[in-house]
Parts: C-alpha cells; structure tokens; sequence
C-alpha cells in the first residue's frame, strides 16, 4: 500500500469559504465577462507589418505573441480565425512572401495600435488610416513604422493549425526566426543597454483594457551559476 504524500505543514492547504471555481468551457459561467484573458496579463503586443503577394500592406496588433528562445532568437504569434473561418492576412502574407515585421507598440503610439485594430476589406491598408511615417526593412519587403523604437525582422518558418470550438476560437500559431533587430540609438543607455521605461510599451490586459510599463525592478536569481548570470543578463556563452 502507498502512503499518502501529505504537503509540508508551513504550506496551508484550506481552500478560502469565498473561492470561485467553474468550468471555463461551460456556458452556464458564473461571471458576466470570461475572466481567462483577464488572467493571463501582461500581454506583450505584437504590432506586425507585413505585405500581401500583390503589393498590399498590412499591420495589426497581436496579444497572443511572445518569444520562444534566444539562441538563435525566435518568435511565435496566434491569430484566431474570423467568425466565417477566414484566415487572418498576416498570416497569409508571412506565408506567401516568407517576412513579416514585429514593431513595439509605445504609450505615444497607442491610438495608432488602436486604429490597426481594425477588420478592413480585402486590398485595403491599415497605413492609409494611420498618421505615421513608413520605413522600410532591411531584409524583409515588409513595412516598418518609423516612429516605433524597436523592430524585428522575422523570417518565416512554419504555421501550426488548431481547431477551436467555433470558426473564431481557431488558431494559426507562427513561428518565426528572428534575422535583423532595429534599434533607435535614442533608446539606449550609457552602458549600451535598452532603456525600456523611456521607450513606454504597452501591453494587453482583459476585456477592453491596456497597460503601460513605467516602472521596473531587479531581481538576482540566488547562488545562480555565472551561466544562468549571462543567459539572463542577455550575454549568453
């Protein structure tokens, strides 16, 4: 017979009288808004430019987005399917042309990720309805958005499909390596590092709010190895 693995005694285990549990698939859910992306906060942006096979350009803000590893730099977006189960044109177009750009969405550039957000016709470009300066990618016949600090380019490698319970809880996931980073020489400090509190990124919270990043702290991993030291540091060896 196995003997129970108990929790040790200074980890408290009663459950709070006030706790709230339901099924999240269920329709019968306690909460008026489903709290799942009220959760999972911050969200980084992915503000990604990119152009179609006929010429078209395209950007729009992505919160399903994030990296995957350092060495060599790689990236991943989700993007939900429209309810008529039409694809998303970023992916397309990272498809068909192999680039698309990632460029950090700002504090000063919010009502323009805002206007980004918009589901256009076919041919249409979300830059004509935009106020901002188009630059050009080095590598990628993407467009960038001059007045954001920092961008990457990204080389497409493979698209992963998952069906969701509807048309829109279907997703493309992306994945991407990242061939080129621009960075705005006003946006680093003395010591060559980013100064990310000057840049202001915004993130995605739940329902329909945002979040801007103004303030940050420093944390050392205790009796780290001098390699954990320069993975986090970002100097990998």
């Amino acid at each position: 017979m196995s003997t129970p693995i108990h929790p040790p005694r200074h980890i408290a285990t009663q459950q709070r009288k006030d706790t709230m549990k339901y099924d999240p698939s269920s329709a019968n859910r306690p909460l008026q808004h489903s709290p799942f992306k009220a959760l999972t906060v911050p969200r980084p942006i992915g503000w990604l430019s990119s152009v179609s096979a006929e010429g078209v350009e395209n950007i729009a803000p992505y919160s399903q987005w994030q990296n995957l590893t350092f060495d060599p730099p790689m990236v991943m977006f989700a993007a939900n399917q429209y309810p008529d189960g039409s694809r998303k044109d970023t992916v397309i177009n990272a498809e068909k042309t192999g680039w698309f750009v990632w460029n950090m969405a700002t504090w000063g550039l919010r009502e323009q990720v805002n206007i980004s957000a918009q589901a256009l016709k076919p041919g249409e470009s979300e830059f004509d309805k935009m106020d901002v300066t188009r630059s050009y990618a080095d590598l990628s016949p993407s467009p960038m958005i001059a007045e954001s600090p920092f961008q990457y380019e990204c080389k497409y490698i493979t698209t992963h499909r998952m069906p969701g319970n509807s048309n829109v809880g279907s997703i493309d996931i992306v994945y991407a390596s990242v061939e080129r980073i621009h960075i705005d020489d006003n946006y680093l400090t003395d010591d060559g590092m980013i100064d990310i509190l000057k840049a202001k990124p915004i993130a995605r919270m739940g329902y329909y709010d945002y979040t801007v990043v103004t303030e940050k702290f420093e944390m050392r991993v205790p009796e780290s190895d001098s390699d954990a030291q320069a993975g986090l540091s970002g100097n990998p060896t």
